[in-house]
């Protein structure tokens, strides 16, 4: 009888330890944050929730889990997914879903595979892309980025017009819409304009923005944006010209 009890506990043991060892580990791929830069997330994902603009996923890094959301995306339980820029926010409700998060990511850069020249050298700095070829006809009274970005403090509070190629758009983080603009003009640093409007607006089309420029922004959790142009409105659109 003995003999039974104690292979009984050891067996108990055992199923217990498998147990945790596989709660600890729900959702973690071991090779997915390894070798990582700095500043770039390496996450496996969790749960999945579906809504018309955003997928909404837990994710599991570093054995904790946290929620992101992300512009809407096919996705599954296991995948694997990288991003460097996330916006945090708080008691973030979710009308569609009707369910209020107490944290969630948004994140703008999602992708399935590591792009080592995507890192971000600062937070809130803009990590898109730079567009060639661009090519905006004159509008007058317009502004350009180069120009902004170049004499950002006099720009500082000041309204202005510019014109561009919409090379990102997130819509309804904090009540607003994102917009990233790129027009051609800018050094290899300084080519993105971050814009934030109510309009609703095509990746691809080129629209003529005018809003107030702010410097040094801050969004909070480190969140800053060196130039940026806040609650423009946009006017003179042209359909998508470009898939990007």
């Amino acid at each position: 009888m003995k003999n039974h009890v104690t292979i009984l506990i050891i067996t108990l043991s055992a199923a217990v330890l498998i147990l945790f060892g596989n709660s600890c580990n729900r959702g973690k791929s071991p090779a997915v944050a390894e070798n990582l830069p700095a500043g770039m997330h390496g996450v496996s994902v969790i749960e999945v929730i579906q809504t018309s603009n955003y997928t909404y996923l837990q994710v599991f890094e570093n054995n904790e889990k946290y929620w992101i959301a992300v512009n809407a995306r096919e996705a599954k339980p296991g995948d694997v997914l990288y991003f460097t820029q996330a916006m945090e926010m708080y008691d973030f409700e979710s009308k569609e879903l009707n369910r209020t998060f107490p944290l969630v990511y948004f994140v703008q850069d999602v992708t399935e595979s590591p792009d080592l020249k995507q890192v971000p050298t600062t937070m809130g700095k803009p990590n898109v892309a730079k567009v060639t070829g661009i090519e905006i006809e004159p509008v007058e009274g317009a502004v350009n980025i180069a120009a902004i970005f170049a004499g950002k403090e006099a720009y500082a509070g000041k309204t202005v017009k510019i014109r561009g190629l919409v090379v990102k758009f997130n819509a309804g983080i904090m009540d607003k819409n994102w917009v990233h603009l790129q027009d051609g003009t800018g050094d290899d640093v300084n080519y993105d304009l971050t814009i934030t409007t109510l309009d609703v607006l095509e990746v691809g089309s080129i629209a003529t923005f005018e809003g107030k420029i702010e410097i040094d922004k801050d969004f909070g959790a480190g969140y800053t944006y060196e130039v940026i142009m806040e609650d423009a409105k946009a006017s003179d659109l042209k359909t998508p010209q470009v898939t990007l």
